[in-house]
């Protein structure tokens, strides 16, 4: 088996300093596919506090895109919790099945550009030429994974039963890095992240711009839905730091704006594991009917 690396440190540089703060607006965006726990109760109040300390406006986003998964009685949880955590949002709700047409504009626009081609790789098609021996060279993971190898990149017809994916070294030309602001809660100190090409290339690759059913995939809708919102600072868990270069790749090409982003540290179980909706024993459903009351949950998650 090979050795898989995540990253290249010598292809990252990071410079830090203090800025002015600005006008903030922030959001929180969940999946209505289970109930909210500790983490997402972590998240939404500090991308809340951040705004509101500021001055600042502080919105909410529906993520409901996978309509396989999502429900109505969750969505209605989201905000009677919300609410219940004595979080109030600015304007109205952004839901992402109300704007399917907003993903499919930015997907024809990287098209037209000659930015995308079809693949029907499978995952099993990927795992094997990424296991094939390539003179010692270890097959790379990135943000969804592994790095695609590139198998159908000289495709350049649409397929309608296949995945959209960036071709990363067209979607590059021109530029000799990729960098983002990470700025820290008081939203003063910040710290550039910056990639350069190769990294691009090599540790994050073609990734999926749209689904073989034609759902939008995770880092375009993001990305024009932080657009669409006049979202100024990404607040969002740590998890999400390595698809930042993604995004602001996306944002480079559809002529967006980049936000400065505060990724936070995760909330853990008692072993350490990342929570995750199914662990429903986190719920925050679950706290309020214990009594616990929101200072409670507050004082659990070290805010």
């Amino acid at each position: 088996m090979h050795p898989r690396s995540t990253f290249a440190p010598t292809r990252t540089r990071l410079e830090c300093y203090r800025v002015a703060t600005s006008v903030i607006r922030t959001r929180f965006a969940p999946s209505p596919t289970g109930p909210l726990h500790l983490g997402h109760a972590f998240s939404a109040i500090t991308a809340h506090d951040v705004a509101r300390a500021r001055g600042g406006e502080f919105l909410l986003r529906i993520e409901d895109i996978d309509q396989s998964r999502a429900r109505t009685e969750w969505e209605a949880q989201i905000y009677d919790d919300l609410a219940w955590l004595g979080l109030t949002w600015d304007g109205p709700v952004l839901r992402q099945s109300e704007h399917v047409v907003d993903y499919e504009a930015a997907v024809a626009q990287l098209w037209d550009a000659g930015l995308l081609y079809s693949c029907k790789c499978t995952r099993r098609d990927i795992t094997q030429a990424a296991s094939a021996p390539q003179e010692g060279v270890a097959p790379h993971i990135g943000p969804d994974g592994l790095v695609y190898p590139g198998t159908c990149q000289s495709q350049r017809r649409w397929i309608d039963d296949a995945v959209l994916r960036i071709r990363m070294s067209e979607a590059l030309n021109g530029k000799d890095s990729i960098g983002f602001h990470e700025v820290d809660t008081d939203t003063v100190t910040t710290c550039d992240h910056i990639r350069d090409v190769e990294y691009m290339i090599e540790y994050i690759g073609d990734f999926i711009i749209s689904r073989r059913n034609r759902e939008t995939a995770y880092h375009l809708a993001v990305v024009v839905d932080d657009a669409a919102q006049g979202i100024t600072h990404v607040v969002r868990g740590e998890d999400l730091k390595s698809a930042t270069p993604i995004h602001v790749l996306l944002q480079q090409l559809l002529d967006y704006p980049t936000p400065a982003y505060i990724h936070h540290p995760l909330i853990r179980d008692v072993a350490g594991k990342r929570l995750a909706k199914r662990d429903d024993a986190k719920a925050i459903s679950k706290f309020r009917a214990e009594g616990v009351s929101p200072s409670d949950i507050r004082a659990m998650i070290g805010l």
